[in-house]
């Protein structure tokens, strides 16, 4: 479940977020869609991980608000929400995912 309270630091919403992407195959799923909406089965393809297993661990994404589907025809495309992904400026080489509480770098692919 998604908390909203009055506390800026918004601890359960972003404990939730972190122990979402405490499973490094969610955090490697986050990084792909970083450049882009995916399907499951290209995530899956560039992942070499079961399809089945691709779309567990995005259903708890998005459970915690780190993606988002949309149908484009006979496919569930998942992409990173706005304002989630912030791109590094082009003098930096790090990119970053805002939690909300906090951010977690990454490099730039």
């Amino acid at each position: 479940m998604f908390f909203v309270s009055d506390d800026p630091l918004q601890p359960e919403s972003c404990a939730e977020r972190l122990k979402a992407l405490s499973e490094p195959l969610r955090l490697r799923i986050v990084d792909y869609l970083r450049s882009g909406p995916k399907n499951v089965s290209e995530i899956s393809e560039a992942l070499s991980v079961e399809v089945v297993s691709i779309s567990h661990h995005l259903g708890v994404l998005r459970v915690a608000h780190l993606v988002e589907k949309e149908r484009q025809g006979r496919f569930i495309v998942y992409r990173l929400p706005d304002g989630v992904f912030r791109p590094g400026k082009p003098a930096t080489a790090l990119e970053y995912l805002d939690l909300g509480c906090c951010r977690l770098e990454l490099p730039k692919v």
